[in-house]
């Protein structure tokens, strides 16, 4: 029999957990709802660390932790201080026995771990004013004189982008820390601590169990903020400020989640498959102890059955240091969609190659749709094994970088994308298939032929082989491309000097004796057809169909409007005079190195015939991700 237990700020940890004798604390109840049962919390705030303790035992006997309709809940991994004293100016302190903080104390813990490539020493704890987080100072001299800069450093770019808050910056905190307390000094300017809401970190996390194998649980209307989360790269633990911690079946939907030191939502890995080896121990490259997390993970049981198969739809993400959601392995078979994901690594007070709104390695059979990414330092990153993902009707702007896709081999389908930064696409793959999307925004295309990565029997986490990046293997069908004066390889033209067909890539590989020598010199095949090029997009040379409007600007805007958002744009008059084909399983044809076709993540043959609005597309339709485009000014609504 399914129970429905309550939890309320009037309520008592020896009540009974009904609703007319509700729990004080969510933990009270996770420690004895089980399979079926459901967990209503009712308004409040809720300072504590939620740990599932009894898991589901299928989709349809899940453990539902929701909060009461139509009622704010709020859970957060921080306390409020309430006892400051002036110390110099603007400058206050407060001084907590270590005891506070039990056993994880995030004013020692540092920002640490593989692929952490800039850190001046901050560390995982933050101070907020009535919920806004400062910056952590380098030294006492900073935090009372900081420095704002109206621009800062990109660092992956290379690019010098506008701070993203300069008038925050001021408000610093810097912590001293001997064996018995720890002291947070912090500058308020003209804000009096004691009068105002104050807040520190104090918790790693705000609902992440500590056992794996906390399977099918629903996570459902809350508010959760300010955890104090370590670094998540993919050779590590990877707790987020809510996470499945290697398990399967979650659902984790209509949340707000925000002010995560690291990565905000977690469906990556655990500590067993590795732990910042090549950090601690120094003797391997990252990229070796990566290769060995995969391995490990099949030992601890990575597959269908166990692991993955998530849903995460429906949340508003921001505010984080890393990520909005993070995955390694633990991401396999999952969905996410509907998610808006604003203000990821902006702050940039510690910089590493882990940082994206939506961050995934091993990302098999993933269906990334309809979410809309925005002023992140980069958009979505799939990394590794990207194999059976799909990537539609996405809305990307205002990023640093929108999509980045790196040493994997397919196959995979981006489809349906609006992508409009400056920076649009890394393409550090191959095995693609790109299919009507809008590209405005630069692009590299990059081999990577010092990383064999695996590759897997399709939709399966059984490895197939492993295979060095030699770029090309890709499909552009039906996209508009959109230069710019001061945009670098927008178009397809860096694909010159690519083979068209598997047959004549196996002709010439095999004009001389050899063996895997002719396979790294001779480009892959591509397959690329009815695109459209404006504004100084160039063109692949082989192209037979496409519309090139060099000097034409289209003059695209992403338009916000409230919630709601707005495409504007251009088209020329020859936009109509090219109609693109519906890509499918048969036209889009098998990938080379995993010999795989592209498919749906049940087997069943893939069908691109839907656009960005959900709208059917006729046998012949206009290119681009929405199917009403046309001639002259069109003015869409992509959001809302």
């Amino acid at each position: 029999m399914a129970f429905e237990f309550h939890v309320a700020k009037n309520g008592s940890d020896i009540g009974e957990g009904t609703k007319q004798n509700p729990f004080l604390t969510i933990n009270q109840a996770a420690g004895v709802a089980v399979a079926g049962d459901t967990i209503v919390v009712h308004e409040g705030e809720y300072r504590e660390w939620v740990k599932p303790q009894n898991a589901g035992l299928s989709e349809t006997r899940r453990i539902t932790y929701q909060a009461a309709e139509g009622e704010k809940v709020v859970i957060k991994g921080s306390e409020q201080i309430q006892d400051w004293e002036q110390v110099e100016g603007t400058v206050w302190k407060t001084v907590l026995a270590n005891s506070f903080f039990g056993d994880y104390n995030p004013y020692t813990e540092e920002i640490f771990g593989d692929w952490v490539v800039y850190n001046p020493g901050r560390h995982l704890g933050d101070v907020y004013l009535n919920g806004k987080s400062f910056y952590e100072a380098e030294n006492f001299e900073q935090l009372k004189n900081p420095k704002i800069e109206t621009e800062v450093l990109d660092r992956w770019t290379k690019t010098i982008v506008p701070a993203h808050d300069p008038e925050q910056m001021k408000y610093t905190w810097f912590a001293e820390v001997d064996e018995n307390q720890t002291t947070i000094f912090a500058n308020f300017h003209d804000a009096n601590p004691n009068e105002e809401l104050v807040e520190i970190n104090v918790r790693k996390c705000c609902f992440y169990p500590e056992q794996t194998g906390m399977n099918y649980i629903t996570v459902k209307g809350f508010e959760m903020a300010q955890a104090a989360t370590p670094w998540t790269p993919p050779t590590a633990d990877q707790p987020g400020l809510i996470g499945a911690h290697w398990s399967k079946g979650w659902i984790i939907e209509d949340n707000i989640i925000h002010d995560s030191k690291c990565s905000a939502i977690s469906i990556g890995k655990e500590v067993s498959t590795g732990d910042n080896f090549r950090t601690k121990r120094k003797d391997k490259p990252g990229y070796q102890y990566q290769l060995e997390s995969v391995f490990l993970a099949k030992q601890a049981g990575w597959s269908k059955e166990k692991i993955g198969s998530h849903i995460i739809r429906n949340n508003t993400i921001y505010d984080c240091g890393q990520n909005g959601i993070v995955g390694h392995l633990g991401c396999i078979f999952s969905e996410i969609y509907n998610n808006h994901i604003y203000n990821i690594a902006l702050k940039r007070e510690f910089y590493g190659h882990e940082i994206a709104g939506i961050k995934l390695h091993a990302a098999i059979d993933v269906q990334i749709h309809h979410n809309r990414i925005h002023d992140c330092s980069l958009g979505t990153w799939l990394d590794w094994q990207t194999q059976g993902t799909r990537v539609s009707s996405n809305l990307f702007y205002r990023n640093n970088r929108d999509l980045f896709v790196e040493v994997s081999s397919g196959p995979y389908l981006i489809d349906h994308n609006i992508l409009t930064a400056d920076y649009a696409l890394d393409n550090h793959a191959q095995g693609g298939a790109y299919v009507n999307n809008l590209i405005r925004g630069k692009m590299v295309h990059r081999k990577m032929l010092d990383r064999a990565t695996p590759y897997h029997i399709p939709h399966s986490t059984e490895i197939a082989g492993f295979a060095v990046v030699y770029a090309g293997d890709d499909r552009f069908y039906n996209n508009i491309f959109i230069g710019d004066d001061h945009l670098e390889g927008v178009g397809t033209d860096h694909f010159n000097g690519y083979t068209t067909s598997l047959e004549e890539y196996i002709e010439t590989v095999h004009k001389d004796e050899g063996d895997h020598e002719a396979f790294n010199e001779i480009e892959q095949p591509v397959y690329i057809n009815h695109n459209a090029y404006l504004n100084g997009a160039n063109s692949f040379d082989r192209e037979k169909e496409n519309v090139v409007a060099a000097d034409f600007n289209p003059n695209l805007e992403i338009i916000e409007d409230g919630n709601d958002v707005y495409l504007s744009v251009e088209l020329p008059k020859e936009f109509e005079n090219l109609l693109g084909e519906i890509q499918t399983t048969q036209s889009l044809k098998r990938v080379r190195i995993v010999d795989a076709e592209f498919e749906n993540p049940d087997g069943s043959e893939v069908t691109v015939d839907t656009d960005y609005l959900g709208e059917k597309r006729s046998d012949k339709s206009n290119l681009g991700p929405i199917s009403q485009l046309q001639a002259g000014k069109n003015r869409i609504k992509v959001w809302g």
